[in-house]
């Protein structure tokens, strides 16, 4: 049996969910809820993944595995779904960090609002992390358009789990008026099933 620790409003453990959702495999993975954070200590998480930290995908037949990247290559592969095509893999690979680094900063940015007492929020090192995932829409907008508007891959689960990450947490800023193509594009792909299945809750 597979288990994900899983919370709602991760953008890494959407990214997993919209995996599962689009490769069949939802009835497969029992959901685990989980509740990990910089200063909590006492989830069961812990006994799997050293780090804390979800997605953590545990397996009757093998260790644990983690990290979002990891877990949606293991799925992937245990279906032969062919999100990771060959012909365009590191086009693919590279697309998905990007959007996992967007995720990264806007974590940090929530984080630091969560942790840190109102006096001890560094508002230019909030803004520094807004800075890279702006840098990174840019890119995105500017190089991979194309590749978005191509069949499905992990590179577009990834960019579609980071924007809504993006509207989530920073909806106060509007990432759609300097990105119009991504802005398109995510319209129509946030339509998809799984987007719709996976919609974290606003909290």
């Amino acid at each position: 049996m597979l288990r994900l620790h899983h919370s709602a409003a991760s953008p890494f453990v959407r990214k997993v969910m919209v995996l599962l959702h689009e490769t069949g495999q939802v009835a497969d993975v029992e959901i685990v809820p989980a509740n990990v954070g910089p200063l909590k200590t006492g989830d069961p998480t812990l006994s799997h993944n050293p780090l804390g930290k979800i997605p953590t995908l545990t397996r009757d037949d093998g260790p644990a595995l983690y990290d979002s990247r990891v877990i949606c290559r293991y799925l992937d592969a245990r279906t032969q779904a062919g999100l990771y095509p060959e012909a365009r893999l590191w086009e693919a690979l590279t697309l998905e960090a990007t959007a996992d680094g967007i995720m990264d900063a806007i974590v940090l940015i929530v984080t630091e609002g969560r942790v840190r007492d109102e006096a001890m929020r560094s508002q230019p090192w909030i803004e520094a992390q807004y800075l890279k995932a702006t840098r990174a829409l840019d890119v995105i907008e500017d190089r991979w358009m194309s590749h978005l508007s191509g069949r499905l891959d992990i590179g577009q689960i990834g960019v579609g789990c980071a924007l809504g990450y993006l509207d989530l947490r920073t909806s106060d800023r509007d990432w759609r008026a300097a990105h119009p193509a991504l802005a398109r594009w995510y319209a129509r792909f946030a339509e998809r099933p799984s987007m719709l299945a996976t919609a974290p809750p606003v909290s």
